[in-house]
C-alpha cells in the first residue's frame, strides 16, 4: 500500500490525534507512522521471556525471510522490537517511542530533525538494523574518525547480541583491514573516507581493466587480485548520514579529489609560490589591487601589475608568462587576507592542515583547490607541496545519491528542508522531544567592540561560575578560543579548553562539562556530537549556560552550540553576544556597512540594543550566498559529466584539472 493511500485511511488511534493536533505532511507522516508504535511495543512481552540465544535465533529467522525477499517494510515492527530488546539487554538502553518514530522515518528516506540528548546514536540502530537484513551492507557515515569509533564501539554490542557484525573505517587504515570493515553488514566511518575509498576503488577496477587487454598484464591483474589488490567496497546500498546537514550541506561546497602524479612544469610553480608569498604583503588595498568582498577575489590594478613587472624575479621563473605571475601574486595576496593561522589552518609537525570551519576539527587529508592551499604552504613558511591534476573526483551529492537508499539525522535541518529534498529527494520531519524542552534564551547582548564584548564574556562567566553552574563558551576559531583563555586564567577561573590542538583529550574534556562550576571554552567541535549530561545539584541550579561568543555564517551552527544545554528535558539557559567589528558584518553586509557600524561601536562603550538585525540579515545573506555556491558546483558538475559521457569518458576518473 501506497504511503498517501495509507494516510487517507489512517483516521484512529493515537496518529489521528496528532494529526488533529498538528497540520501539514510532516506531521501527516508522523501520525501515520506512529501507528506502528503499538504494534511493536507487543512484541516486548514475548521478546523479553527469550534468552539471549533465542534472541539471536529470532534475529536470523528475520535475516532469512528478508532474503528472501520478504518486503523490509513488513518485517520492520518485529525487526525494531528485536532492536530495542537488544539494546536494552546490552548498553542498558531501551527506545524511547519518540526514538522508534525517528527509526520509521530514516527507514522511509526522511531526514529527521531531532533536538540534542534525544539520542539520535541509539535511534540510528533501529534503520541500519532493519536495512542490513538485506545483506547489502549499511553505511553510516559521520563527521570525523571521532565520533565513528566511538559510535561503533558504543552501539555495536547490540547488533551482534543480534547476529549482526560491525565495522570501522578510520583514516590510515590499510586495504585489508578497510575491505574486513566494509564487508561486515553495519560499517561505521567519516562521509570523506567512504567518498576516497570509492574514487580509490574507481581507480584500481581502471588499472584491472586495461591491465586485461594484453596477456601479460592480464596475468600482473590476476596475480593482483589474488594478492589482496582488489576494490573495498560493495556496491552502495543504504547511507545513513549523521550530522546530515554538516555532511550533506556544508561540505558540499568542497568536492573530494585524489590528485595525480605531479610533472616537472607542476614543481617549477613551487618557485612561483614561494616568490610571491615573499611579496605579498608589498601590495596595497585600492592602490596594487582592489578586492571584491563579496566574491573574495582579488584583482591587480595597472599600478600593481607595474609593480609585479618591476620586482626582482628568481632566475627559475624566467620561463613562466607574466599573466601567470600575476595569477600567483593575485592568489598569494589572497591567501594573506583570507587565510589566517589558528583560523582557517593549523601548522603540524611542518604540515598546512586545515581546520574545518563547521565543525571546528581538523580537516586531515584535506586540501585547498585552486593553488590555495600550495599558497597557505608558502605563506606559512613550510615546505610547498606540488600542486598535481585531479585523478579521480566526485561531489558529496553525487556520492550519496548512488545510494539506493538514503537517511540521515541531525538537530538542525528545518531550516534546509527545501535544498534536502530537491537534491537528495529527502524529506526533513522533526521529531518531537521526549520530554517537554525547558532550555531558555536569554536576551542577546550587542557590544561596541571586540575588547568589550570579550570583557562582558568574562563577566558572565565568573557570575556563572559563581553561582556553581557550568559554562560551556562557543568561539569561532582556535586564536579566539585561547584568547578568551588566557583573560580567564587573568581572572583566576580555572576551566578547560577544546579546540583542534586538544584532540586527545576531548572525551574526557566533554565527560567533564556538565559537573559543577565546571568552565569550558571550545570551537565548533563542541557543537556536534558532544552530549554534555549534568553533574550533580546542577539541575536545581539553573543547568548548563551556553555562551555563544559570535554569530556564525549559518544559523544552524549556531543553534548546534545552543542545543548543548537543556537535553531531556534539563534545565539550560544560553546567550549570544556579539560586537560591531564582528567578522560576520563585513561577510555579509560589506565592507562600507561594515565600517559604518565599527565606527559607530567604538563612539559608546556601553550595549547597542536593537542592532541584532543587523547580524541576523547578515548571516542570511552569507547563507543565501553558500547556496547560490552549491547550486553552481551541482550545476557544474551535471553539465561536466554529461559532456563526458558522451564523449565515452568515465565522469569520476576522466577529469580536467
Amino acid at each position: 500500500m501506497g504511503l498517501d493511500r495509507a494516510l487517507s485511511r489512517f483516521y484512529s488511534g493515537f496518529g489521528a490525534a496528532l494529526k488533529r493536533a498538528l497540520g501539514g505532511p510532516s506531521q501527516w507522516r508522523l501520525a501515520y507512522w506512529a501507528s506502528f508504535l503499538p504494534k511493536i511495543a507487543s512484541y516486548e512481552p514475548e521478546l523479553q521471556r527469550l534468552k539471549d540465544n533465542e534472541l539471536r535465533k529470532r534475529s536470523l529467522s528475520l535475516r532469512y525471510r528478508a532474503r528472501s525477499g520478504e518486503p523490509l517494510g513488513k518485517l520492520l515492527p518485529e525487526a525494531y522490537a528485536l532492536v530495542r530488546e537488544a539494546a536494552r539487554r546490552t548498553i542498558d538502553m531501551r527506545h524511547f517511542d519518540v526514538q522508534i518514530l525517528g527509526g520509521i522515518a530514516m527507514f522511509y528516506r526522511s531526514i529527521v530533525e531531532m533536538q540534542t540528548g534525544e539520542g539520535k546514536t541509539l535511534t540510528a540502530t533501529l534503520p541500519m538494523y532493519l536495512h542490513a537484513l538485506a545483506g547489502r551492507g549499511c553505511h553510516l557515515a559521520t563527521v570525523n574518525d571521532y565520533l565513528a569509533k566511538r559510535d561503533a564501539q558504543w552501539m555495536g554490542p547490540i547488533y551482534e547480541a543480534l547476529g549482526l557484525t560491525v565495522g570501522c573505517i578510520q583514516t590510515q587504515m590499510p586495504q585489508t583491514q578497510r575491505r574486513k570493515a566494509y564487508a561486515c553488514d553495519v560499517t561505521y566511518g567519516t562521509a570523506k573516507e567512504f567518498g576516497f575509498d570509492f574514487l580509490r576503488d574507481r581507480l584500481l577496477l581502471r588499472r584491472m581493466r586495461e591491465g586485461q587487454t594484453d596477456l601479460l598484464g592480464g596475468m600482473l591483474a590476476d596475480r593482483a587480485d589474488e594478492s589482496g589488490d582488489k576494490p573495498v567496497q560493495r556496491e552502495p546500498y543504504f547511507a545513513l548520514v549523521d550530522e546530515a546537514d554538516s555532511i550533506l550541506i556544508d561540505e558540499a561546497r568542497t568536492p573530494l579529489i585524489i590528485s595525480a602524479v605531479p610533472t616537472e612544469e607542476q614543481k617549477l610553480a613551487v618557485e612561483c609560490f614561494k616568490w610571491s608569498a615573499s611579496v605579498a604583503r608589498d601590495f596595497v588595498e585600492d592602490e596594487d589591487y582592489e578586492y571584491d568582498h563579496d566574491k573574495k577575489t582579488v584583482e591587480l590594478t595597472r599600478q600593481g601589475r607595474q609593480k609585479v613587472r618591476m620586482l626582482p624575479k628568481p632566475a627559475a621563473m624566467d620561463n613562466v608568462g607574466m599573466f601567470h605571475i600575476y595569477q600567483y601574486v593575485e592568489r598569494a595576496i589572497k591567501v594573506s587576507r583570507d587565510y589566517i593561522l589558528d583560523r582557517q589552518y593549523v601548522v603540524r609537525d611542518g604540515e598546512v592542515v586545515i581546520v574545518d570551519e563547521f565543525t571546528g576539527r581538523l580537516a586531515e587529508g584535506r586540501k585547498w583547490r585552486d593553488g590555495i592551499h600550495q599558497a597557505v604552504e608558502a605563506d606559512a613558511g613550510v615546505e610547498v607541496t606540488v600542486e598535481t591534476g585531479q585523478a579521480a573526483r566526485i561531489t558529496v551529492q553525487d556520492f550519496f545519491l548512488r545510494y539506493e537508499n538514503l537517511a540521515g539525522m541531525t538537530g538542525t535541518a528545518w531550516d534546509s528542508r527545501r535544498e534536502l529534498r530537491k537534491i537528495y529527494r529527502c524529506h526533513v520531519v522533526q521529531i518531537p522531544t521526549n520530554r517537554p524542552l525547558i532550555r531558555q534564551r536569554l536576551p542577546d547582548l550587542v557590544f561596541g567592540t571586540a575588547e568589550q564584548k570579550w570583557h562582558a564574556v568574562v563577566e558572565e562567566i565568573c557570575q556563572m561560575h559563581a553561582q556553581g553552574r557550568p559554562v560551556l563558551i562557543g568561539t569561532r576559531s582556535i586564536d579566539k578560543s585561547e584568547h578568551l583563555s588566557k583573560l580567564l586564567s587573568a581572572k583566576g577561573i580555572e576551566h578547560q579548553v577544546l579546540n583542534a590542538r586538544h584532540i586527545d583529550i576531548e572525551a574526557d574534556i566533554v565527560a567533564r562539562a556538565g559537573l559543577p562550576g565546571k568552565v569550558t571554552v571550545s570551537t565548533n567541535m563542541a557543537g556536534r556530537g558532544t552530549d554534555i549530561k549534568l553533574g550533580p545539584g546542577v539541575a536545581e541550579r539553573g543547568g548548563l549556560h551556553v555562551i555563544c561568543t559570535e554569530m556564525h555564517d549559518s544559523a544552524r551552527i549556531d543553534r548546534q552550540l545552543q542545543g548543548r544545554c537543556g537535553r531531556q528535558g534539563d534545565p539550560g539557559t544560553y546567550r549570544q553576544f556579539v560586537a560591531l567589528d564582528d567578522e560576520l558584518l563585513f561577510n555579509g553586509l560589506g565592507p562600507k556597512k561594515a565600517r559604518r557600524l565599527e565606527a559607530l561601536g567604538r563612539i559608546n562603550n556601553g550595549q547597542w540594543r536593537g542592532l541584532i538585525k543587523y547580524f541576523r540579515k547578515a548571516q542570511k545573506k552569507v547563507e543565501r550566498r553558500h547556496f547560490r555556491d552549491r547550486r553552481a558546483l551541482m550545476y557544474f558538475e551535471r553539465e561536466r559529466k554529461k559532456a563526458q559521457r558522451q564523449m565515452g569518458q568515465d565522469p569520476y576518473l576522466d577529469t580536467p584539472s
